[in-house]
This record gives structure tokens, sequence and C-alpha cells, in this order.
């Protein structure tokens, strides 16, 4: 199974949900997203089995997150470029997407697991070291993923139709 699509389908992103995640507002939010869970999660050393609410609320947020704006007026910003490259990708099995994109996004995507991975470590057994350092490495990966979106979707727009 493609990890990529079975993120898609887990947020139940449909073309109106794309369209409002376009919106810049979405997708600088979004990045709270990761932060909160990982301090609802390490709440539980504080608030024991109340640690529920604060992870239910950051996984809530993570799935309202792209639903919650508003479509954006433009779409020639870097949000756009990113959301719609993001897009070009996972459709990349009927767009041919060239090679140094698809082995960016997949390097990319490796790294960020092994952000993961020492995250997970630190939320697990409450290592401030690795926590902090799992974090800043998935979201700054995070990050460098979502510019190469938008730099695929650059090189691509005039073969995808979507003008700007």
């Amino acid at each position: 199974m493609d990890i990529f699509r079975g993120a898609e389908r887990l947020m139940v992103m449909d073309d109106a949900t794309w369209a409002r995640h376009a919106n810049p507002w979405s997708v600088w939010t979004r990045f709270s997203c990761l932060p909160l869970l990982v301090l609802g999660i390490w709440s539980r050393d504080w608030i024991g089995w109340w640690a529920l609410v604060p992870v239910a609320a950051a996984l809530l947020w993570t799935w309202l997150n792209p639903r919650v704006f508003a479509p954006p007026a433009r779409l020639d910003t870097w949000p756009g470029f990113a959301t719609r490259g993001e897009r070009l990708f996972l459709n990349r099995h009927a767009v041919p997407i060239p090679r140094h994109h698809l082995l960016a996004a997949y390097l990319l995507t490796g790294l960020t697991a092994l952000g993961a991975m020492i995250l997970l470590w630190g939320v697990v057994w409450l290592d401030v070291w690795s926590t902090m350092t799992g974090l800043a490495l998935t979201m700054v990966l995070k990050v460098w993923f979502c510019d190469r979106m938008a730099w695929l979707y650059l090189d691509l727009r005039s073969t995808a139709g979507s003008g700007s």
C-alpha cells in the first residue's frame, strides 16, 4: 500500500478539503499539530489518564485543520503551491513525476520517519532530548517536504493544467 495515499484516506481528504487546506492559515497552523500531540502524550506524566483529553484534542485538531479555513482567494503563494504539489505527487501514478522529485520526496519521507522514531522513543521514555531532537527533525523535514512539493508544482504546473 502507498503510505502517502493511506495518509490521505485516513484524513478523508476530498477536493473540497484540499481546496480549504491550500489556505495559508491551514498550512501554517498545521505545523502546530505534532507539537500539540507530543505535549498531550507527554502530559501523561503530569495528569495521568487525563492525558487522553489533550491527545484527543490534538488528534481532532489534526483532522479539523484542513477543513476549518475557507478556500484561499489566491493560490499563487507558497502554501498554495505546496498543497497543489502534494496533490500532484499523490497522483504520481497517473501524472509522471520527474525522478529527482520522486527521489527527494522518498528520501525526505524516510528521514522524517527516522526523526519520528527518535521522537517516539523520547515520548515513550519521557526523554527530553530525544523528544526535542525527534520533534525538530520531523518538523524541519516536513517543511522541506512541503517546499519540494511547491517546487514539484512549479515544475509541472504547465503540464498539470492548473495555471498560476
